[in-house]
């Protein structure tokens, strides 16, 4: 009997592990640092989708800090991505344990 739960849970959790890779693959999450200076849209895989950067923020004189804009957006996406999994994730236990 207790092989029977068990090979019910384990495809539980590999549908559950399939639903969570498809909508990593459809989330997105936009960020952006600078007061809106630099934007950047990020996928649920950390894939960066675009970059996009206010002309006016362009200064050949100043290159460290638009490195640091883009850093800074990149960053918050990444962490927006982290968030927006463990939220998921968070819901997918509770399915699999209940």
């Amino acid at each position: 009997m207790q092989t029977k739960n068990f090979q019910k849970l384990m495809k539980q959790a590999q549908e559950m592990q399939e639903k969570l890779q498809a909508e990593m693959g459809q989330l997105r999450v936009e960020a952006s640092s600078g007061g809106g200076m630099v934007n950047v849209t990020m996928d649920g895989t950390k894939q960066l989708l675009s970059i996009t950067i206010d002309p006016e923020t362009v200064d050949p004189n100043d290159v460290d800090m638009l490195q640091d804009l883009i850093l800074a957006a990149v960053n918050e996406a990444g962490r927006q991505v982290d968030e927006a999994l463990s939220t998921h994730l968070g819901g997918f236990t509770q399915g699999l344990l209940g």
